[in-house]
């Protein structure tokens, strides 16, 4: 299951070794993990929701427009601590994230379904390498969402 985690946020950008890989104005930051397991329809179901889900504001200031009604960007950030389990002991594992033979093709995957929905580039951190993101929260506006067991 495709699991991310989405901020709205006024921008957002990812460094790696001191530079810029990707930069965003107002939109949404998503950090997103992979399962092994997970295919296409998780893939093209979670880039479907984030592009349409309802976290703008509209003239009113109710939150009623998605990132593709308000113009807004999309940046996007591999991060398979997402799929951290505290459940023994103090340590963190892992094991649930899909390896990074598996999760890097999926990550475009779900990079290139982002871009079609969105109707423009997705820009990324960089796959498997220490980036350092930085994010203005707008709201704060933080979701949790799962492809398979969506609440």
């Amino acid at each position: 299951m495709v699991r991310v985690v989405v901020q709205r946020v006024k921008e957002a950008r990812v460094e790696v070794a001191g530079r810029v890989s990707g930069a965003i104005g107002p939109g949404l930051l998503v950090l997103a993990g992979f399962e092994a397991d997970d295919g296409d329809a998780d893939l093209g179901w979670m880039a479907g929701k984030l592009v349409r889900l309802r976290l703008f504001a509209d003239p009113a200031g109710v939150m009623n427009r998605s990132v593709l009604e308000a113009g807004g960007d999309i940046l996007a950030v591999s991060q398979f601590t997402l799929y951290a389990s505290v459940r023994k002991g103090n340590r963190p594992s892992w094991s649930r994230a899909a390896r990074g033979d598996v999760s890097q093709p999926l990550f475009a995957g779900f990079i290139a379904r982002l871009a079609a929905e969105l109707g423009k580039p997705v820009p990324t951190g960089v796959f498997g390498a220490d980036m350092a993101v930085s994010l203005v929260n707008d709201g704060p506006v933080t979701l949790a969402i799962d492809s398979r067991r969506p609440e």
